[in-house]
């Protein structure tokens, strides 16, 4: 179900903790799969618990409990806008909005095009950077202005 090259990456993970640890590597595992397939599949999250040898609830349970995972289908660019107070009175909520109107899409939507799908997050550990967005669970993003939202709307929609 997964790739070789991502079962390589789920058993350099596991080699971290002792042998009858091997569940402790879930949240990488989760990770490195749900970079390969870009969401989680509850036959996804199935497959990495066995790979585990954890219960599948217990994997669903760490998936479902962290906002980076995705459960269902996103766009090729997931873009998570923290709306947590500081970031809020900082331009947050503003930020978010102004992501709404460009993109056409609301919290949890996809654009139609399959390029972007927007979430409201939590906090980032950046308030005094604020407003702060996360491209893709990867790439942090701060002080976005409607200006360089745009800057970062034009990037990524030539990949």
């Amino acid at each position: 179900m997964l790739s070789q090259e991502s079962l390589q990456a789920i058993d350099r993970e596991i080699a971290k903790y002792p042998p009858d640890q091997k569940k402790s590597a879930a949240m990488a595992a989760l990770r490195i799969a749900q970079v390969e397939k870009g969401w989680l599949s509850r036959e996804t999250i199935a497959f990495v618990a066995d790979y585990l040898d954890m219960p599948a609830i217990a994997a669903y349970e760490v998936a479902s409990f962290y906002n980076m995972y995705d459960l269902e289908p996103v766009g090729r660019h997931k873009l998570t806008v923290c709306t947590n107070l500081p970031c809020a009175l900082s331009g947050g909520v503003h930020a978010a909005d102004y992501l709404k109107q460009k993109l056409g899409i609301g919290f949890n939507e996809t654009t139609p095009d399959g390029k972007f799908t927007l979430k409201e997050g939590e906090c980032m550990g950046a308030c005094g950077d604020a407003p702060v967005m996360l491209v893709n669970n990867h790439r942090m993003c701060s002080w976005m202005t409607t200006e360089q939202i745009d800057q970062l709307l034009a990037e990524l929609d030539s990949q």
